[in-house]
């Protein structure tokens, strides 16, 4: 019971009430003041820009991750240990580190930036670079969803249906793929909340150009520094809700998809 009310209590203090302060400001002026703050040219841009990106960045990281996954756990590749921890790099260094690397590699002084910049491609200060901005954060989400439950299968069933004259990519396609759902939605999931909200590396090769390269974390900054707190607010609240609604929905399927198999 002690232990129980201990949680609950740290639950309140470091959710519940950040949380409830939040909406309180978006909705300090009302339903009125929210939707005026929202109905600003820049925040509908915006929204519409971080929630397309992140999409497109979680689409990539399912596949990506998957068949990284995928290769990491079924093929004996030389330097697995090396790879694995090159895979968890993201998670252990700042974003603006993410980044500091990106604009290294292809600002507009570096050897590569100045080549492509050349043919007319942009790659920092422009939507390419925040995208590999997102796609770099956000990759070892997808692997380290995946990968536990190809460990776990086994290769029995592959190796089933490969006896019985499955190809490999039928094998992958009828009997793998089916089994890692579970990884690749909670995976995708993840991502997509996690692009919604970055900002240390995205600040450093978007260029925070409003109606053009500004997403949403970086936009609610300038609304803190422009002591704009309810603007803030609101465009959190909607991505707050966003990614509520993606992991209760991804629990939801999940808790039902575990009640039938039992």
């Amino acid at each position: 019971m002690a232990l129980r009310s201990i949680l609950f209590g740290y639950l309140i203090l470091l959710i519940i009430l950040p949380l409830g302060h939040i909406f309180g400001e978006a909705f300090r002026e009302g339903w009125s003041g929210f939707w005026q703050s929202l109905q600003k040219a820049e925040a509908l841009f915006t929204l519409k820009f971080t929630f397309a990106l992140a999409l497109f960045t979680a689409i990539v990281n399912a596949i990506a991750g998957t068949l990284t996954a995928y290769v990491l756990v079924r093929f004996p590749v030389k330097g697995k240990t090396i790879l694995n921890a090159l895979v968890d790099l993201p998670f252990a260094i700042p974003t603006a580190v993410s980044g500091l690397m990106l604009l290294l590699l292809y600002g507009p002084q570096s050897p590569l930036g100045s080549w492509l910049g050349d043919r007319g491609i942009d790659i920092i200060y422009a939507i390419p670079g925040i995208v590999l901005a997102m796609i770099f954060v956000t990759f070892p989400f997808s692997i380290r969803s995946v990968q536990p439950l190809l460990l776990e299968m086994g290769q029995d069933k592959e190796e089933a249906a490969k006896t019985l004259g499955a190809s490999s990519w039928q094998t992958f396609q009828k009997v793998t793929l089916p089994m890692l759902w579970p990884g690749i939605l909670s995976g995708f999931s993840l991502t997509f909340s996690r692009a919604l909200a970055e900002f240390g590396s995205v600040i450093i090769v978007a260029g925070n150009i409003p109606l053009q390269t500004q997403v949403a974390s970086v936009y609610i900054y300038g609304e803190v520094e422009s002591f704009n707190m309810v603007g803030a607010a609101s465009v959190s609240v909607v991505l707050l809700i966003l990614s509520f609604t993606l992991l209760y929905a991804q629990n939801r399927w999940l808790a039902r998809k575990r009640r039938g198999d039992r």
